[in-house]
């Protein structure tokens, strides 16, 4: 067993959505969906074995390229495909390779069958991270490729404006969390971003930025924590409620994006800290026990 967690740059129809979804559930449990319209990004959690995933995945990155034009397409995250990131995840540490095998396989699969251009990332891509494509852009990355400095590990050796690329990776589990700031001031939430996070002298394996959410008026801490045991969620979750502050701001809500592992939410209620939005119902290994226990299994 395996765990996928596709994320799509489509977050304000919700048949698109919809359709997209039903696609990745075609041969894997939906544990999840997670859509945010000032992101206009969509992150989609998937179990199933390792066959039955890889082609749910591809069935469900062929209905994104479909569905989504990226010319189309405005929301506050960064983003270089349709169909962004679809990242491997072991459910058990020891499951690794298995991960990595079934990345490797979606990437070949989709740069051949669907003609997609693929960059691989994390166990199966020398350890970089989507930041490292994302950098720029869509367009920094096509000038990218077309001056030879990148190039497509499957797939055409060109990016489409219209589907862009798609980022396939094998990672451990990671835990993606927004806060958001009772301010309008983005300033206030990148310098909160810039103190918490990692390369900038933060907290380890604590990636953050900060976004200003159009529909709302205020500002977010939007964050991935890579590494859930040297940082664990509640007490990033409290650095960044003492850096706002600091600033003379305070925390208005938490978000969490898709789901966390068991440990995430034990480690919290050791520390006596709520992490708002954190609960039983949030928990990946009771949500797989859950769905597969009553999931019918592959269609086909």
């Amino acid at each position: 067993m395996l765990e996928a967690v596709p994320n799509v740059s489509e977050g304000r129809d919700p048949d698109v959505v919809s359709a997209i979804g039903a696609a990745f559930a075609r041969d894997a449990a939906l544990l999840d969906l997670h859509s945010d319209p000032d992101h206009n990004r969509s992150v989609f959690t998937l179990a199933g074995h390792d066959e039955e995933l890889v082609e749910s995945l591809l069935s469900g990155v062929a209905a994104a390229s479909a569905l989504i034009d990226l010319r189309e397409r405005v929301g506050v995250h960064p983003r270089v495909g349709a169909a962004d990131v679809v990242p491997l995840v072991p459910l058990v540490p020891g499951d690794m390779e298995a991960a990595a095998a079934a990345a490797r396989m979606v990437a070949r699969r989709i740069g051949g069958e669907l003609g997609l251009p693929v960059f691989l990332y994390g166990e199966v891509g020398a350890g970089r991270r989507p930041a490292f494509f994302r950098r720029g852009g869509l367009d920094e990355l096509r000038r990218r490729v077309e001056s030879g400095e990148l190039e497509p590990d499957a797939g055409p050796g060109r990016i489409d404006a219209r589907s862009g690329a798609v980022l396939v990776g094998a990672r451990a589990p990671l835990v993606a969390y927004n806060v958001v700031l009772a301010t309008d001031d983005v300033a206030v939430a990148r310098g909160v971003a810039e103190a918490v996070r990692e390369s900038s002298g933060g907290m380890p394996g604590v990636q953050a930025i900060g976004l200003r959410l159009p529909r709302t008026g205020r500002v977010q801490v939007s964050m991935n924590v890579i590494d859930v045991d040297r940082a664990p969620l509640h007490e990033v979750v409290e650095r960044v409620r003492r850096e706002a502050a600091a600033r003379g701001v305070e925390v208005a809500d938490g978000e969490l994006v898709g789901l966390v592992p068991e440990r995430v939410l034990t480690a919290a209620e050791e520390a006596g800290v709520e992490v708002p939005g954190v609960d039983a119902s949030r928990v990946l290994e009771l949500a797989v026990r859950s769905r597969l226990a009553e999931w019918p299994g592959p269609s086909s």
